[in-house]
């Protein structure tokens, strides 16, 4: 489960001051999910050894104070909902108001660690002012200054004495994260692989709510299974309890070697899907697209085509990917959502011998050199492959500043050619020799 620390409270009481200082302004895991995080409102912190994510509920509402107080009341409920810990936020200089009294009633109603934070506590004084925040009766204020960080260290103790230390995981197998909006089949196809009920599911979206995870060892193939909250929207659609799922999303992807992103036949690739395959391509993720619910399209021989071709030009500049097209609940090609899987992680992982990449590269590079620039040629005389944890290469020679990106997209083409990298995101590096 992810360890979320939600910060709450009326506006201007210090809340992204606090966050900022928790976060040490770390960027954000997420650069632009777009329509989702807008102003980039989480970041991850650690203390002591353990990690967890913040979230500054205030960056949500926009808007005047007589606005914010139903938008302020729904930001408390969805925290209470969705984090593991949370910090009440008051201002020691303005006292307690009604909108801190009511903020804490729902919050002694909810079953989750509560912690008040009496902020902006600069003076002897002000200690003893923080004494009346004590009838909120949640129990005793952290004094503390967001401005110069004094008092968090104690706050943080306590926090984290909530989570435990993550264990790095010995696995060596191999993880593969299913991704995807709500009811496009994801705990469907866990289950259809099982062959068992391992989750409920039911028709209503968002019924999976936290990544479950599934050691799977059948028919010759063993993996660590991901199965995650699909991105969640309640009737009345709330952006923010969508935030928090697409958070999920991302922590599970961001552990995963190979994703599985799942499209619904009807709908087709959205802008979610294409901001998460993105994503997976930006951390360097295997990336596979399965199409589900494919039995309940009218097809004729050019179907399936003309949708694959859609999808490429959506998630064009890469489009080396893998795109199968199952039916769950008709359990077509099921088995060979496995076996894709695992060869993507196959592509993932693959060392090609310095040898052999130079014996087929450089002839390709000899037929087609780089183009000369400002009457210099470029000679490239040696390529070899960057251990890492997705490929990378490397390609000396003598004047790599003047080497353009189309030339790369060329290499890189070439390289997909001739050793399959299906599903896998590469990087090229030219480097002085």
């Amino acid at each position: 489960m992810a360890n979320i620390v939600a910060i709450v409270g009326r506006p201007n009481v210090g809340k992204s001051t606090l966050y900022n200082r928790l976060t040490e302004s770390r960027k954000a895991i997420v650069d632009d999910f777009s329509g989702v995080t807008r102003d980039r409102h989480y970041g991850q912190a650690e203390w002591i050894g353990k990690k967890f994510t913040v979230i500054d509920t205030g960056g949500f509402v926009h808007g005047s104070e007589d606005v914010f107080e139903a938008a302020i009341r729904e930001q408390v409920l969805i925290a209470i909902e969705e984090a593991s810990v949370i910090l009440f936020v008051v201002d020691v200089t303005t006292g307690t108001t009604d909108l801190d009294d009511e903020i804490a009633g729902i919050l002694r109603r909810s079953n989750k660690p509560v912690y008040i934070v009496s902020n902006k506590v600069d003076s002897a004084k002000q200690v003893n002012d923080s004494a009346e925040f004590y009838s909120f009766g949640l129990g005793d204020p952290y004094n503390i200054s967001s401005m110069t960080g004094s008092g968090t260290g104690e706050l943080l103790d306590d926090v984290v004495s909530h989570f435990e230390v993550e264990e790095e995981e010995e696995s060596t197998l191999p993880k593969f994260t299913i991704v995807g909006r709500p009811n496009v089949g994801k705990s469907s196809l866990t289950n259809a692989l099982l062959g068992k009920e391992r989750n409920i599911v039911t028709p209503i979206a968002g019924t999976t709510r936290d990544a479950i995870r599934i050691h799977y060892n059948q028919f010759g193939h063993e993996f660590l299974l991901v199965d995650t909250a699909g991105l969640r929207r309640k009737s009345k659609v709330s952006e923010n309890i969508e935030f928090y799922s697409v958070m999920r999303t991302i922590k599970a992807l961001e552990d995963s070697d190979v994703v599985i992103l799942m499209l619904d036949a009807k709908d087709g690739i959205e802008a979610q899907d294409i901001n998460i395959f993105h994503l997976a391509e930006k951390n360097k993720k295997g990336i596979m697209i399965l199409v589900n619910k494919w039995d309940t399209i009218e097809k004729d021989h050019k179907t399936a085509k003309a949708f694959e071709e859609a999808i490429r030009n959506k998630i064009a500049p890469f489009t080396d990917v893998p795109i199968l097209f199952t039916s769950v609940t008709e359990k077509q090609r099921i088995f060979k959502t496995v076996e894709t899987a695992m060869e993507v992680y196959q592509n993932k992982t693959k060392k090609i011998p310095t040898s052999k990449l130079n014996e087929v590269m450089l002839e390709i590079i000899e037929n087609y050199p780089p183009p000369a620039n400002k009457g210099k040629y470029i000679k490239i005389k040696y390529v070899t492959q960057i251990p890492g944890r997705s490929p990378m290469f490397a390609f000396f020679c003598n004047l790599p500043q003047y080497i353009k990106d189309p030339y790369k997209r060329f290499i890189e083409n070439k390289l997909r050619e001739n050793f399959d990298f299906k599903g896998v995101p590469i990087q090229i590096f030219f480097r002085q020799k």
